[in-house]
């Protein structure tokens, strides 16, 4: 076997972003370098130190918790001064210009990647692709299961295990029912959307790796309730209970989700190997947008 991420230090992401900057514009643009926070939750403690809405935040993709990550962000309205005098551990902010949009995924090419693999017992393979799947690093602990009960719209249940995650939500949801026991859904939009998105994100990804285990199609839906589903969808989403139109979700409709499509198989890109000691690896690669690097470290060290 092997081990990656023992040290944050570890595991560095950097975008790979086409992002024009101006002297002028209604969003400051800043690189966020980060160590051991998700996106959002880096964003949040940004948001609260500023006293301003998480929504105020425009990024091209989430990135690692435990990992050394760099990527670009867009501050709507808000002056390049005070973002630099942000005091956060582990949090380091770079304004880079000016703009007139959001930072949104389709600026995004793709991501380079350093990684350090410990204990390694076999020669990696040389892919030039691998199998797309969502790394497990995007289902955390219980995230799917949180995005299919409020797909269900089992929202108390949904409510109940984002308490069990614990962390900076489970406190304002818990004052939130002490005050409306009853208001599941409330509750729920007590989380910013993007978080809550994020589940149901996560839900619609697991499906999707199921999927895409025996699939040898070159894209696979990503299944929403605007997805014509074939056989092997219909067998799937039995199986799981759940059908295409539970991602119309009226109790909060900026959750309700169409679906998608995603590449079953993603390249590999200027792929290194270095051997740094006696079982330990350094590998440097770059992957398009939306590609997991744990997933291609396992199908080179495993498969």
């Amino acid at each position: 076997m092997y081990k990656i991420k023992q040290e944050p230090e570890d595991f560095f992401v950097k975008e790979i972003i086409n992002l024009k900057t101006k002297d002028e514009g209604e969003y400051t643009y800043f690189i966020l370098k980060k160590k051991n926070y998700t996106t959002l939750r880096a964003l949040q403690h940004i948001a609260e130190q500023l006293g301003v809405q998480l929504k105020r935040f425009g990024f091209a993709g989430t990135k690692d918790k435990k990992a050394v990550t760099e990527q670009a962000v867009s501050a709507k309205n808000i002056d390049s001064g005070r973002l630099e005098k942000i005091k956060l551990k582990d949090i380091e902010i770079e304004v880079i210009g000016k703009g007139e949009e959001p930072i949104s995924l389709g600026d995004l090419e793709g991501n380079y990647f350093r990684i350090v693999v410990r204990e390694c017992e076999k020669e990696p393979k040389k892919l030039s692709k691998f199998k797309n799947y969502f790394g497990e690093q995007r289902f955390s602990r219980n995230n799917a299961e949180i995005g299919k009960a409020i797909a269900k719209k089992d929202f108390e249940k949904a409510v109940k295990l984002v308490v069990e995650n614990e962390g900076d939500n489970e406190s304002i949801i818990n004052e939130y029912l002490q005050k409306k026991p009853n208001d599941y859904v409330g509750a729920l939009r007590k989380i910013p959307i993007k978080i809550l998105r994020m589940y149901v994100h996560a839900y619609q990804s697991l499906i999707w790796n199921r999927m895409a285990e025996k699939s040898k199609e070159e894209e696979i839906p990503i299944i929403g309730f605007g997805t014509n589903l074939g056989e092997k969808e219909k067998k799937i989403m039995e199986e799981e209970g759940i059908k295409a139109r539970d991602f119309i979700i009226k109790e909060i409709p900026e959750l309700s989700s169409e679906g998608d499509s995603r590449k079953t198989f993603a390249e590999v890109k200027n792929l290194k190997i270095k051997k740094i000691g006696e079982k330990t690896l350094e590998l440097e690669f770059e992957l398009p947008k939306g590609s997991y690097a744990t997933e291609l470290v396992k199908q080179m060290l495993t498969e």
